[in-house]
């Protein structure tokens, strides 16, 4: 640490990530929503660092000189060693400050920096691993700058919070080197996780027996893993994005996480309950279009009796629950006609694959239903012209209206006729609508064969397989993602291997029903928060805790009950699934974010925080209506037994430090109090967190609200007995789901 003492009141942020500017999965989704809340926090002492990307940042980025003078010192003080970077704002949202490293720059000092790394942290590293190679150069890069930062400005505390592992080597570099920045280190998913998933292993119930070095080395990503675990026990401070990763974490990655940061969304509130309702009904136009294309020469179904529902994401069969999905679906269709029920339910599997080009049949589909339809729509002119003509000729006689015959020219019927029979057609609807790269050995199509869901007539449940992503363009489903979401009726994701989930959670802020599982951190996020969550729209499946037979019969119910459900009961769910969105807005999420940082502060610069220090010279919430309470023990860690639940850092930082949630901020956090929760004719039951005062703060619970809370008296009295029956004080762990 450096001499002079740092101000921690007004800390510099650089929250560092590969997908900064540079879209390449989920990752990129949470850092660009999220900036808007963080700059509103931090202003002009927020910068994101990402590695440059000549293809994207040209389209992302305004280059500008840096205003801060020690960011312009160290910048200069690299590129006079070589090191080419990027500076200027990124063009989204809250127009943050960016800062990005050409790491093929110093692409000649990887293997100097690769027998660095192992000397200094026993990370062994491949030769060929190219993604690992640009993360040693960036995580150098990214440590090199920071050291550079912090030598020059001396007086200012200063985060540094990394995504994934592949900047995390820049942790591990900053501890060894001492570098006085404190570290919080976000795990969106474990490396080790997702590759055992793939397999057909019982995940979850198997975490603790897992020799992690022996798995790790048998796929072939044992450096990687020891990337990840090193900066997982470097950090400061150890977050992931939900409680099912963060019990996945600590078996996998040895160490407990400190705490969970739920991914958010930005959230656009409606004036009119009816506006979304309206968005839906337009967009669904657009599917029944696409519809009466597909299915042509076999449209014997209604489309107001025809539900869509849909599923989508990356192509991962068995981590996604496609498998489950489809297998739903067949019973879906058996049970449907075996009811004799006439609702159809048209099922979109939205998921990248490897294609040639779209199928012969798609894009005649809709060539001749436009067809068909300009030539009703010219037909349609025509009569209404004669019609006009008729009726103005009339001089008031309504004896003189003309006949139907009349109005048809025979020129017209002719014309129809040919539309008409074009849409004749011998074959079967296709499933997909792109030729496949290997049609015979893809699992979707050849389970879809298995259960035999070819959208025959009598299928109650047809299938489209759309292996591409969506976009205005299409010329088959020419829709934007959102558009589709909107249009739909239900999102289906029954994943098995899901650290948080962002295909759910946009259902619910755009007010369309899905279903998840208590796998996914949405799923469970959603059980913490909710009481009866399948009453609000959203359906949770059980993996965890039934056999797979079991997981898909609870799946078809689910499908089952919602198709029958009348057109005002679907209309009266989507209102309560709406009005969860508040749920998951960055503008209550994002307060997690200033406790984890609040967190690593006090880890970092305890005398800051603790008797023995000026606290009120050094850490003045002046605006706050609370100073920082002085009999709080003089230890940066909790762990009184019975306190720490994982995941939730509103006991973390608020029991131990006595805060209020104005402290985070040194203002209070909105609130939202213009919402008018009154206008909701059905409750919302929220489910109470098991430390009162942590949901009294205000926002460490989304949503929260005045409830009775237990007496200190009470908690002690629990806390007590809880050490009893452990015997030496010591908690018992947590439970997946998050409830300890």
């Amino acid at each position: 640490m450096a001499d002079d003492k740092r101000d921690v009141r007004n800390p510099i942020l650089f929250e560092c990530a590969w997908e900064v500017a540079n879209k390449v999965g989920g990752i990129y989704t949470v850092i660009k929503t999220k900036v808007p809340v963080t700059v509103s926090e931090f202003g002009d002492r927020y910068t994101l660092i990402g590695p440059l990307s000549y293809k994207t940042a040209p389209m992302e980025v305004e280059a500008e000189e840096p205003a801060d003078p020690h960011v312009a010192a160290s910048l200069e003080a690299m590129r006079a060693k070589g090191v080419k970077s990027l500076y200027g704002r990124w063009l989204i949202e809250g127009a943050p400050h960016v800062l990005l490293f050409d790491t093929g720059s110093q692409y000649h000092r990887i293997d100097e920096w690769k027998g660095d790394l192992w000397n200094l942290a026993g990370i062994p590293t491949p030769p060929n691993d190219h993604e690992t190679n640009e993360t040693i150069v960036f995580g150098y890069l990214v440590a090199w700058f920071l050291g550079e930062y912090v030598a020059r400005q001396r007086h200012t505390a200063v985060i540094a919070h990394f995504h994934e592992w592949q900047a995390g080597i820049a942790i591990a570099l900053s501890r060894k080197r001492h570098i006085d920045v404190t570290t919080v280190f976000t795990t969106h998913a474990t490396l080790l996780g997702r590759y055992l998933c793939a397999g057909s292993v019982d995940f979850y119930n198997n975490l603790q027996y897992f020799d992690v070095d022996h798995e790790a080395g048998k796929r072939g990503i044992y450096h990687r893993y020891c990337i990840e675990r090193s900066a997982t026990h470097c950090a400061d401070v150890f977050t992931t994005v939900s409680h099912i990763t963060a019990y996945e974490a600590e078996h996998l990655l040895k160490r407990k996480p400190d705490g969970v940061l739920p991914n958010g969304l930005n959230v656009i509130k409606f004036q009119a309950m009816h506006e979304f309702q309206n968005l839906h009904s337009t967009a669904k136009g657009k599917i029944n279009e696409f519809v009466r294309g597909h299915f042509y020469g076999h449209m014997d179904f209604d489309l107001d009796k025809t539900l869509y529902m849909f599923s989508a994401g990356r192509y991962e069969y068995r981590n996604k629950g496609l498998d489950m999905f489809i297998e739903s679906l067949a019973r879906l269709n058996y049970r449907l006609q075996t009811s004799g029920s006439n609702i159809t339910v048209v099922a979109f599997l939205i998921t990248p694959a490897s294609t040639h080009s779209y199928t012969i049949d798609s894009l005649k589909g809709q060539a001749v239903t436009k067809q068909l339809k300009d030539t009703v729509t010219e037909i349609q002119n025509r009569i209404g012209a004669r019609l006009f003509d008729f009726a103005s000729r009339s001089n008031g006689d309504f004896s003189k209206l003309p006949s139907p015959d009349e109005l048809l020219s025979e020129e017209d019927k002719v014309q129809l006729k040919r539309r008409i029979f074009a849409l004749k057609r011998n074959s079967l609807p296709p499933v997909t609508t792109h030729n496949m790269a290997d049609d015979a050995g893809d699992p979707i199509l050849t389970q879809i064969r298995r259960v035999k869901l070819f959208n025959s007539s009598s299928d109650r449940v047809k299938v489209v397989f759309h292996p591409d992503f969506l976009n205005s363009n299409n010329p088959v489903l020419g829709m934007d993602y959102e558009e589709f979401v909107r249009g739909c009726h239900l999102g289906v994701f029954p994943s098995y291997y899901e650290p948080w989930g962002y295909t759910p959670a946009e259902c619910t802020v755009m007010g369309i029903p899905s279903i998840t599982t208590n796998l996914s951190g949405f799923g469970c996020f959603m059980q913490d928060m909710i009481e009866r969550p399948e009453d609000e729209g959203c359906y949770i499946v059980d993996r965890r805790m039934k056999s797979a037979e079991d997981s898909v019969n609870q799946l078809s119910d689910y499908l089952y009950s919602f198709a029958t459900k009348s057109r005002r009961q679907r209309i009266n769910q989507r209102n309560r699934v709406e009005r969860l969105s508040p749920l998951l807005d960055w503008k209550n999420l994002g307060i997690e974010y200033s406790k984890a940082r609040q967190l690593a502060l006090r880890r970092a610069y305890p005398d800051a925080f603790y008797p023995g220090a000026d606290v009120e010279e050094e850490f003045d919430f002046a605006s706050g209506p609370e100073k920082l309470a002085l009999s709080v023990p003089a230890s940066p860690r909790f762990r009184n037994a019975g306190f720490a639940t994982p995941g939730d850092l509103g006991t973390l930082t608020e029991e131990m430090q006595s805060l209020q949630t104005s402290d985070y901020r040194g203002y209070a956090w909105p609130s939202h109090q213009e919402d008018d929760e009154d206008s909701y004719p059905f409750p919302l039951v929220m489910k109470v967190r098991s430390r009162a005062s942590s949901v009294m703060s205000g926002a460490s619970t989304p949503g929260g609200g005045p409830f009775k809370s237990l007496s200190e008296g009470d908690l002690r009295k629990a806390d007590a007995a809880l050490s009893q029956v452990n015997g030496n004080g010591t908690g018992n762990g947590y439970a997946p789901n998050g409830k300890s």
